[in-house]
């Protein structure tokens, strides 16, 4: 994959983030609830001030802001590094990085804004909730799945052959 275009699809995907977020913190108040698929999915207003899945949310430490935002320009560099560096012929590699990216740099921004990332999507069945999550969220995750099956794929030739296999 080129590039230019993995930085086209981080952008699209911090767009679509972005906008995706104003219009829940425009349209939606604290208490706000949408109900899409009954005992399913719905949307909601979550400003988790926390990492995913609500990790550390309950600290209100100035400090554990600022390890956040450290360790999210970390990453984000990690990864426009290693997306610099990448092999072109390497598709779902470079749009996993791409997607992780472009939701990386979405939270931080939230996180830099508001001090808090804004979640809306919220998945249950039952009484089980996933923790909501966003269109960042989202990404990270497809993105992570990419890579990680990329990277299983790469080297079929180290998988452990049978005996007597040559």
């Amino acid at each position: 994959m080129k590039r230019a275009t993995s930085l086209w699809i981080a952008l699209a995907i911090l767009l679509a983030d972005q906008a995706t977020k104003a219009l829940v913190l425009r349209r939606f108040a604290d208490d706000t609830t949408v109900t899409i698929l009954p005992g399913l999915f719905r949307l909601v207003r979550v400003e988790n001030p926390g990492i995913a899945f609500g990790l550390f949310s309950e600290s209100g430490s100035v400090w554990t802001s600022l390890m956040l935002v450290l360790l999210s320009v970390g990453a984000i560099a990690l990864v426009g590094v290693l997306l610099w560096q990448s092999c072109p012929s390497a598709r779902a590699a470079g749009l996993g990085l791409a997607l992780i990216l472009g939701g990386a740099t979405g939270n931080l921004i939230d996180r830099l804004l508001r001090g808090r990332v804004v979640d809306f999507l919220d998945v249950y069945v039952g009484s089980y909730h996933w923790p909501a999550f966003n269109v960042a969220d989202s990404a990270i995750c497809i993105g992570a799945a990419a890579v990680l099956w990329s990277l299983l794929m790469a080297h079929p030739a180290r998988r452990q052959q049978p005996k007597g296999a040559a």
